[in-house]
This record gives C-alpha cells, structure tokens and sequence, in this order.
C-alpha cells in the first residue's frame, strides 16, 4: 500500500465480522469534506454501506468540519454516495438480501490524490468466533516469537 496514504481504519470490524470479500470503491465527497479527510479528520468505525435506487451510498461515516471553512462547511455524517460500477452494486446488494450479509468500510485512504473506501462484504462473527480468532490469532503469535528465538 504505498502509493496509498491510510486516513481512516475500521479496526473493530476485524474483529467482529468475517471478511468475506472486498471492494475498492470512490467516494463522493463535497470540497470541505475532501480537505478534512487529506488532514486525517475522518472515522469510518461506525459505517455500513445500503444500496438505494441503484446506487451504493456510505452511511454513519464521521468526516470532521474542515476549520478553515466557513458557512459553506458539510454536515458531518451525511450520507455519502459510494462509486462502484452498476454490476458492483447489484452483486454486493444481491448478496446482502440473499445471503443476510454486510457491506462496511474497513480502510479509507487517498489514492493519487482521490479519496477511496476499501468496503469488506462481511457476515458477523458470534461471540464464540471472536474468542476462536483470538485464540488463533495468539497461538499465530507465540508460533512465530518461538520461531524468532529458536534461530538465535
């Protein structure tokens, strides 16, 4: 990801959905929200995607006021219009009513100077899984320290 500047990481969806799949999608941002999210002010931890007459639209996304805006500044949790190609949006929302799925932003960063959501297709984890990921995700860990060690 180095041509990529990360603003924003869902880090708790990590944790409590199972990554199914994921898009690179645009994002549709007015000129204040743009500045505000090249100066790191915006949080995607509570954010979903819906689609909605045939388009794909961002919801519960926090982009802070820009400061030096003025009067003009842009609600910040508005919802906000995803580009994805026509196909996209039906595939994600075919499987979001077929298959009981979710669509949520997992990264946002700005790619060549545009700014870009990473969305996860994701089915949530029950309490259970949580606590098997952790415990994989552990014994992954204690695997590969033993492996640093054991080479000295």
């Amino acid at each position: 990801m180095s041509d990529h500047q990360q603003v924003a990481s869902n880090r708790k969806a990590f944790h409590d959905y199972e990554i199914l799949e994921r898009i690179e999608a645009g994002i549709s941002l007015t000129g204040t929200e743009i500045k505000s999210v090249r100066a790191s002010g915006a949080s995607i931890r509570e954010a979903y995607a819906r689609p909605l007459d045939g388009e794909m639209w961002l919801y519960g996304a926090h982009i802070a006021p820009y400061e030096a805006g003025s009067h003009m500044n842009h609600e910040p949790t508005r919802p906000r219009r995803l580009l994805l190609h026509r196909k996209e949006i039906r595939e994600l929302a075919r499987a979001m009513n077929e298959r009981g799925l979710t669509v949520i932003p997992l990264n946002l960063y700005l790619k060549r100077g545009l700014a870009k959501v990473e969305l996860g297709l994701v089915r949530g984890r029950k309490q259970y899984d949580k606590r098997q990921a952790i415990a994989k995700r552990d014994a992954e860990r204690d695997m590969q320290r033993a492996l640093r060690h054991s080479t000295r």
